[in-house]
């Protein structure tokens, strides 16, 4: 498989401060693991291209005026906070602007038959970020809008996005809430940060049944969370038949994480990984992007993006 690895530099210049958990170490570790593996060799390294209607795609998923917002809010010289969790430096904007073009851009490359599939190593996240709010770490919804961007630029009609990361992704969730066009599924500790994510929560309106939540417990492990991925995930996404498929990929639900209290492990996030190109391969010519959100023990982090990687590759 052609499987991307999209990177910038200036996704590190998002300072979070010391000690947050959402640094730019995240980073350096996961390339760190990528050169001493050697699974470096095996990834088509692509950079992202730079989209002077980027505007546009914003505005597709996020209220208008929010974009504007965040510019004038931007900082020149030192960290403001947008909510407790979320700092907002004089370099965020700017990663911000590159992860969504960077997500863009492994939707162009899939798209045009030079990847098969990609994984984003981004920051600042984007899952939890509303229509009109940044939370959460989170500053724009690189998936929503890219997945918005897919069906607008490349006319693709269903979107599936996968989300695994151990918070709930309210803010994906909310902007698809009633759109039967993108179908959202979430693996979750709960209850857990930010509240959202019952099984109660389906959709609305005409997307009734097309946003469906696995809530885990605390202590959940790999067996619980593959069983979800094969009796619910599975059948929900072979009866969607979709385009494309997204991957939130956190990987805060391993067992090392500090942020929260599930048990899964690096052989957990791989198998997750083959059910899921198995499915793409099926319904979509195996197209997915892969896209970076949460994931806080450094070691814990590294390796599971490595097999992650390893089974897009295959």
């Amino acid at each position: 498989m052609k499987t991307g690895l999209v990177s910038h530099p200036i996704y590190r210049q998002h300072d979070t401060g010391p000690g947050h958990p959402e640094s730019p170490q995240r980073l350096a570790a996961i390339e760190g693991y990528l050169v001493k593996s050697g699974l470096i060799s095996e990834l088509i390294e692509v950079r992202p291209a730079d989209y002077p209607d980027l505007a546009v795609w914003i505005d597709a998923v996020h209220q208008p005026g929010y974009y504007e917002t965040l510019k004038r809010m931007a900082p020149k010289e030192r960290t403001i906070y947008l909510d407790p969790d979320t700092p907002f430096s004089p370099m965020s904007l700017a990663a911000a602007e590159k992860a969504v073009e960077g997500v863009l851009t492994a939707v162009d490359w899939v798209m045009a038959g030079s990847l098969d599939n990609a994984f984003c190593a981004i920051r600042p996240p984007g899952h939890h970020a509303e229509a009109n709010r940044a939370m959460g770490f989170c500053l724009l919804n690189n998936v929503a809008i890219a997945a918005r961007y897919l069906q607008k630029k490349h006319a693709l009609e269903r979107i599936f996005i996968l989300d695994w990361d151990v918070h709930h992704g309210n803010g994906t969730q909310a902007l698809f809430y009633s759109d039967p066009t993108v179908f959202y599924f979430s693996t979750h500790q709960y209850p857990f940060y930010p509240g959202t994510g019952s099984e109660q929560e389906r959709g609305e309106g005409a997307g009734e049944g097309f946003t469906l939540n696995c809530p885990l417990e605390q202590g959940a492990g790999d067996l619980d969370i593959l069983n979800r991925f094969e009796k619910v995930m599975a059948p929900a996404l072979s009866a969607f038949k979709p385009d494309f498929i997204f991957i939130s990929a956190g990987f805060d639900a391993h067992r090392d994480d500090p942020l929260a209290s599930l048990e899964v492990t690096e052989a957990g996030f791989s198998e997750m990984t083959e059910i899921v190109r198995s499915l793409a391969q099926t319904y979509c010519q195996g197209r997915i992007v892969s896209c970076l959100e949460g994931g806080y023990n450094l070691a814990a982090l590294a390796q599971s993006v490595g097999r992650h990687l390893e089974v897009l590759s295959r």
